[in-house]
């Protein structure tokens, strides 16, 4: 097992360097010296716009460091940015704000991902309002979290690549080499989870935010959500008391909260019950603390946490 996470290490390491030379620009204005100009709406998709485009293109973020996805709006000069781009690559429905400004702006240059990564309904079953009240959540929503599942971020990447050979054919060869590495190192990614959560004394863990539902189903895992998909919300007392009984009744060691929202109700709970808490990132977006990371370093990471959580050998 050793073994195989070092070599996901060490593939992330590789890769980084290839990322780095796509890094040198971030216009997005159709006018970045030859390359092509890429508005990726937050992390997951830039990882794989900078990783898969190389030095063939320039690529500009929506989301910017510290800022949660979810919450996103967009300030005029991203709106011009969107305008300008040769290609948008966004999830549909993540984020309302870039929806209305693709279709507004920039309808051929967008790509949407949710088909290639199949989104499902998960099951989050509640969500808070203003008002304290806790109503019916849609249960035929889609699950926008795909990064957080291996296989489907990999058909992504594979989706990404074939949209740039098809916008940008003169430099097919090295979006194909760039894809086949990062798929490479997604697929041991995978491996490294498959073997890691194999054998593990405790099979749930509880997070504050429902965004791993993906990657549970994947590798015989239960998540429970103190919130629902969207990660500030304050639950209720009645689901605080839900999730504490299922902390005791199958003693769970680990609250799982991340890194860009408050973990105030994560460390109540597990006060209360006398349990730890520690972080498991939905990767949504890169903070101060971990802006050196990447996807695959912090996925791995992840894996990590959840051993350690759930006594996995």
């Amino acid at each position: 097992m050793r073994s195989g996470l070092r070599a996901v290490l060490a593939g992330a390491a590789a890769l980084a360097t290839v990322t780095l030379a796509g890094c040198g620009g971030s216009s997005a204005s159709g006018s970045g010296g030859g390359k092509l100009d890429v508005v990726a709406s937050f992390y997951p998709l830039e990882f794989i716009a900078r990783t898969v485009g190389g030095d063939a293109v320039n690529v500009t973020t929506l989301t910017a460091p510290g800022v949660e996805p979810h919450d996103l709006e967009l300030t005029p000069k991203q709106v011009a940015s969107i305008a300008g781009a040769k290609l948008v690559v966004f999830e549909k429905d993540l984020q309302p704000a870039v929806d209305e400004a693709v279709a507004q702006n920039a309808p051929d240059a967008g790509f949407d991902v949710a088909p290639a990564a199949r989104l499902k309904a998960t099951g989050a079953d509640f969500e808070e309002h203003a008002d304290g009240a806790e109503t019916a959540h849609d249960k035929n929503a889609l699950d926008p979290h795909f990064w957080l599942d291996p296989v489907r971020y990999a058909a992504v990447v594979k989706a990404f690549e074939d949209k740039l050979v098809s916008v940008d054919s003169a430099n097919a060869a090295g979006y194909h080499e760039r894809a086949k590495a990062l798929l490479d190192q997604i697929g041991k990614l995978d491996t490294a989870y498959k073997t890691g959560l194999a054998n593990c004394k405790l099979k749930t863990f509880v997070t504050s935010h429902e965004a791993f539902a993906y990657l549970a189903e994947r590798y015989g895992l239960t998540m429970v959500g103190i919130a629902g998909f969207t990660p500030d919300a304050e639950p209720t007392p009645t689901r605080i008391k839900e999730v504490q009984d299922i902390v005791k009744a199958q003693h769970v060691t680990t609250i799982f909260y991340e890194e860009l929202v408050s973990p105030k109700v994560a460390e109540t709970i597990a006060n209360d019950v006398g349990v730890k808490t520690a972080v498991l990132s939905p990767i949504e977006g890169l903070s101060d603390a971990n802006s050196k990371e990447t996807y695959l370093t912090l996925m791995q990471e992840n894996l990590r946490e959840l051993q350690k959580a759930n006594g996995c050998s």
